[in-house]
């Protein structure tokens, strides 16, 4: 059995460079290695070449999806291992592709996984890759999906099932619906999750956002809605779903407390938050281009100071202030044994504040419904802020509470702007020019099938 690797590029090269490395590597041969250069306008196609991979340079940008599927026209061995630009393998990542099909010869196709130990820093890159990984190490072995970013597939079953759908012209959920279609033609998918992969992305919050809503979340509801099945595998399990119906009733009653009790309710709630957030903000000021995050957490500290004097709860501002004097101490000046001393007093510090915070909350019912959903939430989800705070620590797991809370509730928003789009698209097609064309194409291909077989005839 050949493996033929295809990794569809643009803009990449510093990337590429360190997922070819670590390709060559590998302790199993390989039959070739196609990088795909969809158009991109820098060097990456020189540094393929370097590499010794064979390049195929498209005219302009088509998508990652088009870029995958001519790699598989040109790829001459039996199985087809697709990588994304921004993963690195481990060694023995061809052994174990080899082993997987070698010993289920009725395997179709295989996944891999994202490691633990993502290499971009920041908060939020650390939480989003790591979040992946917990998803795929946690996954069955039997799946109904395929992933691209590290997946293989038998050449011929991918040929003869159309390979990726073109029409997504971004990277987006091409590989899924894919995946998709192999399972409804009864294709057997699996899941290695020993297959691991180093993950070099970078993640900012407006590209997470972005990414998840209209890359991801919306194209994704569209697909479950044509198919008319939901299924209950990967990051759109049951427990998914629950956590994004609580995190929709949470912000009802975040608002719904905020009309009626004003900034006795909101003042608590903002200190908590602006010590959440606090991490995040200390990462982004090491990083270039961070005055819009410093803009928006110095406007929300001013927010929650003139709260606090509004409504006598002043007693709040030192020790929030205090807390990031202490936070900031720790991430600039120390390093260490020191840093790591300080960083465990914070989280105590951090502990005793937030109690100190959310007593001045009014006794009221919106209150303890906030506490409860919230407490459902963290129990729906403790399997990963468990796996996270043996990666990040206490305190970078509960840095990541609203980002995950957010996660989920911009889940829910992509979910209805896409079933808008699919009811929309649906009025559309059941108009009645939409009709006339729809019956004038059925009678061109059935003209066309007509002839095809006329002619068939008469050569026969």
């Amino acid at each position: 059995m050949t493996i033929s690797v295809i990794i569809p590029v643009y803009n990449a090269q510093a990337n590429l460079q360190l997922c070819l490395e670590h390709l060559s590597r590998s302790s199993a041969p390989i039959l070739e290695c196609i990088v795909v250069d969809d158009g991109s306008t820098d060097r990456t196609a020189e540094a393929a070449r370097k590499a010794g991979a064979r390049v195929t340079t498209l005219d302009r940008q088509h998508g990652p999806a088009f870029a995958r599927n001519v790699g598989a026209k040109e790829a001459r061995g039996d199985v087809l291992f697709f990588l994304d630009a921004d993963v690195c393998i481990q060694p023995d990542a061809i052994a174990r592709l080899l082993a997987n099909f070698a010993e289920d010869p009725d395997l179709d196709a295989v996944v891999g996984s994202y490691d633990d130990a993502p290499p971009a820093t920041g908060l939020l890159s650390q939480y989003r890759n790591l979040m992946h990984s917990h998803v795929h190490q946690r996954a069955p072995r039997e799946t109904a999906t395929f992933w691209s970013g590290c997946g293989a597939i038998r050449r011929l079953v991918f040929l003869a099932h159309g390979g990726f759908d073109a029409s997504y012209s971004r990277p987006a959920i091409e590989d899924i619906e894919l995946g998709y279609r192999l399972a409804r033609a009864n294709c057997k998918l699996a899941v290695d999750n020993q297959l691991l992969v180093k993950h070099l992305k970078h993640w900012t919050l407006w590209n997470l956002i972005k990414t998840d809503i209209m890359d991801r979340g919306v194209p994704w509801t569209e697909l479950i809605l044509r198919d008319r099945s939901m299924p209950n595998h990967l990051n759109i399990d049951r427990s998914e779903r629950i956590s994004v119906a609580l995190s929709f009733i949470l912000f009802g009653l975040a608002a719904e407390g905020t009309i009626r009790y004003r900034g006795y309710f909101l003042t608590p709630f903002l200190a908590v938050l602006i010590f959440l957030l606090a991490k995040y903000w200390v990462d982004a000021t090491s990083r270039p281009r961070s005055r819009a995050i410093t803009l928006c957490m110095t406007l929300l500290i001013g927010c929650f100071s003139y709260l606090a004097w509004h409504y006598h709860m002043i007693k709040m501002v030192p020790p929030v202030l205090l807390g990031y004097a202490m936070l900031f101490i720790q991430h600039r000046y120390t390093q260490g044994r020191t840093q790591a001393v300080i960083g465990k007093i914070y989280g105590i510090y951090l502990f005793f504040v937030l109690l100190f915070a959310l007593a001045f909350l009014p006794a009221r019912p919106v209150v303890f419904t906030v506490y409860l959903v919230l407490i459902v939430l963290i129990v729906l989800n403790k399997e990963l802020y468990v796996f996270l705070s043996t990666r990040l620590g206490g305190f970078g797991a509960l840095a990541v509470l609203p980002f995950h809370f957010l996660y989920h509730f911009y889940n829910g928003i992509s979910f209805l702007i896409g079933l808008t789009r699919h009811i929309g698209k649906g009025l559309r097609n059941e108009s009645p020019l939409a009709k006339r064309q729809s019956s004038n194409s059925v009678l061109t291909k059935a003209a066309t099938l007509q002839a095809t077989a006329k002619d068939y005839s008469e050569r026969l």
